[in-house]
């Protein structure tokens, strides 16, 4: 029980990474805000974890880093954890590539973070040991055809997110960040459900196999938990050893 007395918000929590992520903190003893958007399936997804509630929310509407963060604090009466997964992929080479896909992009998986630390800063502080533990990617150190506004944007969360832990370290908040190898996800099941494609990134990894949402929500658990405690500024790659070749 490594999250035990502990309240947490985690995005994009209806499935995959997010949902993995929601149920194990639940399971480890944290009340847990899950956020997704409508009609995503969110509280079937979770209707089985006790510790769970769900809030259905897009993280990119104006007033969603006060609705999220006042919902959790009103329901648990703290906040100890963030986690901020919720995210976009959209795949243009940069000259076709519309302003709306980027700014869509950027939206969803940089600026949506940073309002959503922001709000929750106060109550962190307040925790003593709050975590912000932000969702990257391989890719914010990486490339590929078509990826310029999602590369751009886990970067940027990459550099946010030192940037938060230089700045609140003084408080006892640790901010870090997860970079997901090849996972099977809601995110990537068209691409992976294709036998050859999924073979080709399997074999890419260490580990010979594409990565599972629990294999990201074990890495969140340590970075959420006192176990990380002098572990800030961080970025976890959990990818079987895909980078170690590319």
């Amino acid at each position: 029980m490594r999250l035990e007395g502990k309240a947490a918000i985690v995005t994009g929590a209806a499935s995959g990474i997010g949902q993995a992520c929601a149920r194990l903190f639940g399971e480890e003893g944290a009340k847990v805000l899950a956020v997704d958007l409508p009609d995503t399936g969110l509280s079937e997804a979770h209707a089985d974890s006790a510790n769970v509630s769900c809030l259905e929310k897009s993280v990119a509407e104006a007033d969603a880093a006060d609705s999220i963060v006042g919902t959790a604090v009103e329901s648990f009466g703290r906040l100890d954890v963030l986690m901020n997964n919720a995210g976009v992929s959209t795949n243009a080479l940069a000259e076709a590539m519309t302003e709306e896909q980027w700014d869509l992009t950027m939206d969803v998986n940089v600026k949506a973070q940073f309002l959503l630390c922001q709000k929750a800063i106060p109550h962190l502080r307040e925790s003593g040991a709050g975590r912000i533990i932000n969702v990257a990617s391989v890719m914010a150190e990486m490339t590929d055809y078509g990826l310029s506004a999602y590369c751009a944007s886990k970067a940027g969360v990459a550099g946010l997110t030192r940037t938060l832990a230089l700045e609140l370290g003084k408080f006892g908040i640790t901010a870090n960040y997860i970079e997901p190898g090849a996972i099977q996800t809601g995110m990537t099941r068209d691409s992976f459900q294709n036998p050859e494609i999924a073979a080709i990134w399997a074999k890419k990894a260490a580990l010979r196999r594409l990565g599972q949402p629990i294999d990201i929500a074990r890495g969140a658990l340590f970075l959420a938990s006192d176990d990380s405690a002098f572990v800030t500024g961080h970025g976890l790659t959990v990818d079987g050893g895909l980078t170690l070749r590319t």
